[in-house]
């Protein structure tokens, strides 16, 4: 780590900047409040639950400000960003829009303490999807249009979309992008940064907008629709509807099925099918095992919901796959009550949590290309053993993948087995029953939304003790940076000079 003093002014710029973004992307909820609840702008009245337009306008307003004054606190000095640096400024902008977008919530009056805000804002923008809202129904629709966005905007990563910006302001971004995109090594479209940045979100929009004009072709309305596409591609799951999607037509949750694997998918991968190389998705091994664990497990899951529950063919099969689609991508929509069935996919549920989409995707967990190296390796480790002399590098894709690639994934998993347990003890301690601090700490970790237990998919995390709501509001934030980027911040030798 370099021994070089951290440069506290460009931290606190691009901090500032990154604020400033998001107060104007709370601007854009204001459209949706006015049409909706048609507020008397005349009055303030901010705790007015059913009027939802101040509380966005003073939120939006008080982000910028404070967004602003942080820019303004920038002096002339090296813009060269350390790994240090960057470390610090993706956890620290995690937080800092976390506790900012929890504002509209909390003004609003929506949420009865500050906790529940920043949960739910915390859950939005890692794409984790676990709500404290009971009746989601009845908040109005600039909230939860506000709700939808924060999913879009940490699915593609907020830090992303700034290194579109950074370059105007000078500051070179390789070590934000390393530290924010999941995957052990994260691909590069460009060899500039701004420019990779740019066409991983130009592609994220586009998936977007054609999954809002088939979802409002099938019927849905726009407002439905774009917030549906919002969790869909961001791999979210807030749904505007307190049954999900379960309530919706085959044609939609189709519709949404076919997006979720796209989101689940590298978009690497959507880059090289726009410019008109397709074969190499279907040669690569990660979007291979992907699509098979995917339909693998579907194909099981629907045998058993035809054989020992009597399910119609075509609802078992969609209802399967639906599901399993979810939970590997870790989006968490919902469109049937797993707890409900067989035992025996319960557990192939529970399975499924712990394996998420591909890396350079919007899907958390730990992603299928670290299960599949990991694989390989330890295959690879008894040819070794039987051939000790013989140099046997493991193999993705045709390239030999590097040691230290392998000690990265080890230490990952080891340090997500780890985190995993405190986790439940932790929030068993707080008071939960074993089986909801099981499925919490799961869900949270692995950014899934909907767990097992009392917070299971037609549940959700409202009866969470405020403690264990911080505790996995933690457990949110280190899943979606992958673990490193938050845990080394707490290592004592990070902070030596």
């Amino acid at each position: 780590m370099s021994t070089k003093k951290i440069n506290r002014s460009v931290i606190a710029k691009i901090t500032g900047m990154l604020l400033t973004i998001e107060g104007f992307f709370i601007f854009l909820s204001l459209p949706f409040s006015i049409y909706y609840t048609k507020p008397d702008l005349s009055t303030i009245n901010l705790f007015d639950p059913s009027k939802d337009f101040w509380a966005l306008l003073i939120s939006g307003a008080i982000t910028i400000i404070i967004g602003a004054i942080l820019l303004a606190s920038f002096k002339k000095t090296s813009n060269t960003l350390t790994k240090k640096e960057g470390y610090i400024i993706v956890t620290l902008s995690w937080i800092a829009i976390s506790i900012f977008g929890a504002l509209p919530f909390y003004l609003s009056g929506n949420t009865l303490t500050y906790t529940d805000a920043f949960f739910e804002t915390i859950s939005g923008f890692t794409t984790t999807g676990s709500s404290i809202f009971n009746n989601v129904e009845i908040i109005p629709k600039g909230l939860l249009f506000w709700r939808s966005l924060t999913h879009w905007i940490g699915g593609m990563g907020i830090i992303v979309l700034s290194l579109a910006i950074l370059p105007i302001f000078g500051i070179g971004g390789m070590s934000l992008f390393v530290a924010e995109v999941p995957g052990p090594t994260p691909d590069k479209l460009h060899p500039r940064i701004a420019a990779t940045a740019k066409r991983l979100w130009g592609i994220y929009v586009l998936l977007t907008f054609v999954e809002t004009i088939l979802l409002m072709f099938g019927g849905m309305d726009f407002f439905d629709s774009i917030c549906h596409s919002f969790g869909t591609m961001a791999t979210g799951g807030f749904s505007t509807q307190n049954a999900s999607v379960a309530n919706y037509s085959p044609y939609i949750q189709y519709v949404i099925i076919v997006f979720m694997i796209l989101a689940g998918t590298n978009f690497t991968l959507h880059y090289l099918a726009l410019h008109g190389n397709v074969k190499s998705i279907f040669k690569n091994e990660e979007y291979k095992t992907y699509l098979f664990i995917i339909f693998g497990f579907t194909l099981i899951i629907t045998l058993v919901l035809i054989l020992q529950q009597n399910i119609y063919y075509e609802k078992a099969f969609r209802d399967a796959l639906f599901q399993v689609v979810s939970i590997v991508t870790t989006t968490g929509f919902v469109s049937a009550n797993y707890l409900i069935w067989p035992s025996s996919l319960l557990i192939l549920m529970f399975i499924l949590m712990f394996i998420g989409g591909c890396a350079g995707s919007t899907g958390g967990g730990v992603k299928v290309v670290r299960h599949l190296l990991i694989i390989k390796n330890s295959f690879l480790e008894l040819k070794r053993l039987i051939h000790p002399n013989a140099i046997i590098p493991v193999r993705l894709n045709g390239a030999s993948v590097s040691k230290s690639v392998i000690h990265n994934i080890l230490a990952f998993l080891i340090f997500y087995i780890i985190i995993f347990v405190i986790g439940i003890i932790i929030m068993s301690i707080i008071g939960l029953d074993y089986e909801t601090a099981i499925g919490s700490v799961t869900a949270c970790l692995g950014n899934i939304g909907p767990g097992i237990g009392g917070v299971g998919p037609i549940e959700n995390y409202s009866a969470i003790p405020s403690a264990g709501k911080w505790v996995l509001s933690f457990l949110m934030l280190l899943g979606r940076l992958e673990l490193f980027t938050v845990l080394i911040l707490l290592s004592p030798s990070f902070w030596k000079k």
